[in-house]
């Protein structure tokens, strides 16, 4: 089934940006290991770290939050319930508890309540990409339930037969649509180029005396104005180049080629040593079966041998969908564009 939750690091990080400096009283020790053993899936120390933190601030929300996934990981889907409907009461504004919640619901194969709780999450949230994709798989599987429903009724409908089918399809083969996009792009490109040829060919059959003014292309040093642009346009675009080689090795499970992709002097998030990040990246990169990454550059901007981009990045894998705005500071080294530092948030 594609429908999935949003998970932490993104969603704790969505909680900070929405309810900046709620916790900045808190002892966040407890909370910061917590987070720190969720994401090398030690759930249960987690789960004690974080029991122990909203014993000094039950209400606050990025520890019931992470305390939600906990649960959810531990297959307590009725006390996940409860924390992320606890969540929604207390701070209803946020979109993320009623994604999970939705989540959680489904999982149950209570769609109706599925669709009311992400129905709220876009209420809230109008442009949260991650609950419309949800909403539009939950009103597949209301479908698809339908479809069936009238098959059991009138077996020799084959209206409702091809309508099922094509429901189905959306959970079995959504990756094979988007290759076939991927394919009819590269042919879009492929034939304009042949058809060049064919427009030079009757240019070549006119009077040979038009060859000489070609010598006008030579007039061509006019391509060198754009060599003007290439300090800053060319540096952007290269900027550009290194994320999108970044997400293309991450989504082919390439640890090396995404390690690469960082500078030796990277900050990690948690301040861990860049042995251990590297150990715990690639475990996360490992472990799913599949990993798809698509990034959307929003801005970069150049500054000599520093640049900032901020970029749209939607992952998904087999046992995850998350969306979020990350912001990518750069370093160039050797003439490479590599990662110095990477944050949620724009």
């Amino acid at each position: 089934m594609l429908f999935r939750p949003l998970r932490f690091p993104v969603a704790i990080a969505a909680f900070v940006l929405a309810l900046a400096g709620s916790a900045s009283a808190a002892p966040a020790d407890d909370l910061r290991e917590a987070q720190k053993l969720y994401a090398q899936g030690r759930f249960q120390p987690a789960m004690e770290k974080v029991d122990a933190y909203l014993k000094a601030q039950p209400r606050e929300p990025q520890g019931r939050f992470l305390k939600g996934l906990l649960l959810t990981e531990q297959k307590k889907v009725g006390e996940a319930i409860q924390v992320f409907t606890g969540l929604t009461e207390d701070f209803p504004e946020l979109p993320e508890p009623y994604n999970n919640l939705a989540v959680l619901y489904a999982s149950q194969g209570n769609y109706d309540k599925a669709k009311s709780a992400l129905e709220l999450a876009i209420h809230t949230h109008p442009s949260y990409a991650t609950a419309h994709e949800n909403l539009g798989d939950i009103y597949a599987q209301l479908a698809s339930r339908a479809y069936d429903r009238a098959l059991q009724l009138d077996k020799n409908n084959t209206t409702a037969q091809v309508k099922l089918a094509m429901v189905k399809d959306l959970f079995v083969a959504p990756k094979s649509a988007a290759t076939a996009r991927a394919d009819a792009a590269k042919v879009a490109k492929a034939e304009p180029a042949k058809a060049e040829p064919a427009k030079t060919e009757p240019a070549k059959t006119e009077p040979a005396k038009k060859e000489p003014p070609k010598a006008a292309p030579k007039a061509e040093p006019a391509k060198a104005e754009p060599a003007d642009a290439k300090p800053a346009g060319g540096e952007k675009a290269a900027v550009t180049a290194a994320i999108e080689a970044w997400a293309k090795a991450w989504s082919a499970k390439d640890v090396k080629g995404y390690l690469a992709a960082y500078a030796p002097d990277f900050e990690t998030p948690a301040g861990e040593a860049r042995a251990a990040w590297e150990k715990q990246r690639t475990e996360r990169i490992e472990r799913p079966k599949s990993i798809e990454v698509a990034v959307k550059v929003q801005s970069v901007t150049v500054e000599g041998d520093a640049a900032t981009a901020v970029v749209r990045q939607s992952y998904k894998s087999d046992t995850l969908k998350t969306s979020s705005t990350k912001t990518l500071r750069f370093t160039k080294v050797a003439g490479k564009w590599l990662i110095k530092q990477e944050r949620v948030g724009g």
